[in-house]
């Protein structure tokens, strides 16, 4: 979520009001603002959609809730110690929360372990462990309308009588001290981005959100109208007109067997009854292809802590077979395939399968992705219900990422089309009637100056680091990942490094080159491509022949408030992972908003941001899906690149002699081994087109003019990309709610009887 106090009174009107008071009493409230810890309750682009969702939601005046938990440890503060990532703890509670109110009247059981007992009357799930869920609420406000949602965040509490009910008479201490088992459920984020770790607390984290915000679903429903007793319907036949649960990615596919439990064991639902309610609730979003990427949960160990839940799943998953089997008779290889168990070796659910079988939605995030999804990794899926399988291209908010974060742009714009595109960001494509306005262009420069000063001057303050504010500022942030190819940057830097020392008095375009991310704490090859960044960093920026001419920054310590500071200073955005792997990316679209040119791959979303403005002003480079596909029947032979590219082999030679890291030759001996060895993504294979793009990048570059007119094309193409649009197409295709512009009266103005009759209306 990132920091709340300024986009609160973006949201609000309050902005300009509240700089003025705060300046009258002798504060700044820019330094104000940068003592708010940042709220980094997810990995990466994952959390942060969620977070943009949310805005879009109260912004479109939704009935919409984003559940989560309160974690009280986010994501790790990064440090940077000799070049290597090294990890604290992010205690950003330690002060408090100003934003957040407990709300104890509305905790709720979250039962573990224990046995199921079958008799006549059904399955009862017993002799469990209790676990309670405290819920504090966040206020979500939208943009100017007087609406403001809610945002509940589940906190783990042991029940008073935690380990003191059953015959534990003696060690009372002990009994009270054990309380923290129990509530370690919600003391630590899990650091992990695109990778599944299989770990039991991770599986209490996921079923404790599914179970706690299901009781309070279904609380809601029972107190309000519409769950009122009929004497002709069941009370819970109109659930899924009145509630839409839309699961992102799998995290949360425990709700689809816990929401049957309910209906089947407490609610005492028949079974096909309960599962055509189940189905029509929930939808399902994937965001990510990497097989790596996918859950896949023990059986024993699913069996161990929620027994119930899997007998659910191996009934959804006999009934599912059984309908398979009655549609392709004969096909058991089909059958291996679809089902939701996967045998061989470890019995593992796989909890993609289960989304899908259990909704009535499925989307991708990105045409490409989509496509992907329906004709690779869910194939079986669709050919079975291609109707099932949609496209929601992600979307980013314009209040944080451009209001907040770029004021100067904003203004800029809303000088010449006006203040309503903050709303209905499709209205940018106004600015192409000024593409050739010679005023315009120079002021749009002139912000983009402006804020490479500031950003330069941050960098000075924070980090002792001088650098150029009239070089391109080339910015490469988002998790650090072999498929983001961080290290294909990496090679490049050498290259152009190489480049100056062999000619120093060759025009070389000046560069500060910044990269930046989080590496999972786990993940050793991530961690090495930093410690090479910084050891390359450490060599380049200290060679007097280089000058000023290259620079290269490592970040540290990337997160929202940063990202806020950063791009809006950035010329040149990368966004070069391997085509096929990025699901959709949604940094791209916050460049892109703040007159950044964009260097990419056509994957995810760079294709249809290349598609809106034209593939002529965005540098698209490398090999397509397509190319990757053929490339992978033939066998890549990394060996083949580095014997045939002599800029290449010199850069590759020189991380593996030692050149980098003098007193550590072989430092880098498992980058090296990898490159050439066992590279799933490919980086020698799109060097020499990155290469050569970017000198296209740099000639460019040299003509201002041209540059800003290019970039003008951009920000004028980037109305698909709000997340107010994503969400309108969820609300309609999906949820089968209407948005609604309306701006709600203030609460200090008396409203009519009449207006006060909210309209049938689902709330997601």
């Amino acid at each position: 979520m990132g920091r709340t106090l300024q986009n609160t009174m973006i949201n609000l009107g309050l902005q300009n009001a509240c700089d003025e008071a705060v300046y009258q009493l002798g504060l700044d409230m820019e330094e104000l603002e940068e003592i708010e810890e940042d709220a980094g309750l997810g990995n990466g682009g994952l959390g942060r959609l969620a977070a943009c969702f949310l805005d879009s939601m109260a912004t479109l005046g939704l009935a919409a809730y984003g559940y989560g938990i309160r974690y009280e440890y986010g994501i790790f503060n990064q440090k940077i110690r000799d070049g290597w990532q090294v990890e604290e703890a992010d205690d950003w509670l330690r002060h408090g929360n100003p934003w957040e109110k407990a709300r104890p009247e509305y905790m709720l059981p979250v039962h573990f372990y224990g046995h199921v007992e079958h008799s006549a009357a059904g399955a009862k799930w017993v002799d469990t462990q209790v676990v309670l869920a405290l819920p504090y609420d966040t206020p979500v406000p939208g943009y100017m309308n007087n609406t403001v949602n809610t945002m509940r965040l589940w906190s783990a509490r042991a029940p008073n009588d935690f380990n003191l009910r059953d015959f534990n008479v003696g060690d009372y201490i002990q009994a009270v001290l054990d309380r923290n088992l129990a509530e370690n459920i919600s003391r630590v984020l899990y650091p992990n981005d695109n990778f599944f770790e299989g770990k039991e607390l991770r599986l209490k984290q996921e079923y404790f959100v599914v179970a706690a915000t299901l009781q309070d679903i279904i609380r809601r429903f029972k107190a309000s109208k519409f769950g009122s007793t009929d004497t002709v319907r069941t009370v819970f036949d109109s659930f899924p007109d009145q509630v839409a649960i839309q699961l992102n990615d799998t995290h949360p596919a425990m709700a689809i067997p816990e929401l049957m439990r309910i209906f089947v064991d407490i609610e005492k639902l028949p079974w096909d009854k309960a599962w055509d309610l189940t189905r029509r609730t929930f939808a399902y979003t994937n965001h990510t292809v990497l097989p790596e990427a996918l859950e896949r949960w023990p059986v024993d160990l699913v069996e161990k802590l929620l027994p119930r839940h899997l007998q659910i799943i191996y009934e959804i998953n006999q009934r599912h077979l059984d309908h398979i089997a009655s549609l392709f008779p004969d096909d058991v290889d089909r059958l291996r395939r679809m089902s939701l168990i996967e045998e061989g070796g470890i019995k593992r659910i796989n909890m993609a399968h289960l989304c899908i079988v259990g909704s009535h939605a499925v989307n991708g995030v990105a045409k490409i992705h989509s496509e992907i999804v329906k004709t690779q990794v869910f194939e079986d899926f669709a050919e079975l219900e291609p109707e099932k399988f949609q496209n929601k291209t992600n979307g980013i908010t314009p209040r944080r990422w451009l209001l907040l974060c770029n004021p100067g742009l904003a203004e800029l714009i809303a000088e010449k089309i006006g203040e309503d595109y903050v709303r209905d960001l499709s209205q940018l494509t106004k600015l192409h009637e000024f593409v050739d306005d010679d005023l315009f262009i120079r002021e749009v420069a002139k912000v983009k100056q402006e804020n490479k000063v500031k950003f330069a001057l941050y960098l000075e303050k924070e980090y002792k680091v001088k650098i150029n504010p009239s070089s391109m500022f080339d910015v490469h942030v988002k998790r650090i990942h072999e498929y983001k190819r961080q290290l294909m940057n990496c090679l490049h830097i050498i290259t152009m490094y190489n480049r100056i020392r062999r000619d120093p008095a060759k025009l070389f375009v000046p560069r500060t080159v910044i990269i930046g991310g989080k590496a999972a704490p786990g993940y050793h090859m991530a961690k090495m491509i930093i410690k090479l960044i910084n050891a390359v960093a450490q060599v380049v920026n200290n060679d007097p022949v280089v000058g000023s001419k290259l620079k290269v920054i490592f970040l540290e310590n990337y997160r929202v408030s940063l990202a806020e500071k950063v791009i809006p200073a950035t010329d040149l955005s990368e966004q070069i992972s391997t085509a096929g792997t990025e699901a959709s990316g949604t940094g791209n679209m916050k460049f892109m908003l703040n007159g950044a040119l964009t260097i990419g791959t056509m994957d995810g979303a760079n294709v249809e941001m290349a598609e809106e403005a034209g593939e002529e002003n965005l540098f698209i480079f490398g090999m397509r899906v397509e190319d990757v596909t053929e490339l992978d029947r033939k066998g890549y032979n990394a060996q083949l690149y580095y014997d045939r590219l002599p800029e290449l082999k010199q850069a590759v030679d020189q991380i593996k002699s030692g050149f980098f890291s003098p007193k550590e030759p072989n430092l880098f001996s498992d980058v090296i081994n990898m490159l050439f060895h066992h590279d799933r993504f490919k980086v020698f294979a799109d060097y020499e087109a990155y290469v050569k793009c970017q000198e296209k990048v740099s000639e460019l570059y040299l003509n201002s003019k041209a540059w800003t007119k290019m970039v003008i094309k951009n920000i004028a193409a980037a109305g698909k990309f709000s997340s107010d649009r994503t969400i309108k197409e969820y609300a309609r295709d999906i949820w089968h709610v209407e948005p609604s512009d309306l701006k709600i009266p203030p609460p200090n103005e008396p409203r009519d009887a009449a207006q006060d009759k909210t309209p049938n209306g689902t709330a997601a």
